[in-house]
């Protein structure tokens, strides 16, 4: 279950979807977010952008960058980078980005 709450937010039907976990007394209502958490890849990155400025930069493109995921920063895994940037729910999301 953990996972699945760390792991979000989802997507169901092209709507995004933030899971929390129930409380005792949690009162249920439906929240307006302006914002939302999103793991994008980055595909095909020149060596010299595998920093953290270097993905902050890219990943900005797209969103507000927050952090990569852990293999990216141990760069374990080079064929794509994992970043979690803030998108505006209310902007068009990009499929692709070219740099």
């Amino acid at each position: 279950m953990e996972d699945v709450i760390e792991g979000g937010p989802w997507l169901y039907l092209g709507q995004p979807i933030v899971l929390q976990k129930w409380e005792p007394g949690m009162v249920l209502r439906k929240l307006k977010h302006t914002e939302v958490p999103v793991w994008i890849k980055l595909r095909h990155l020149p060596v010299e952008l595998w920093t953290t400025e270097g993905l902050s930069t890219v990943a900005s493109g797209i969103g507000r960058p927050l952090y990569p995921d852990a293999i990216t920063r141990a760069c374990t895994r080079l064929d794509f980078a994992r970043v979690c940037v803030m998108l505006n729910v209310s902007s068009k999301l990009q499929n692709m980005s070219l740099l």
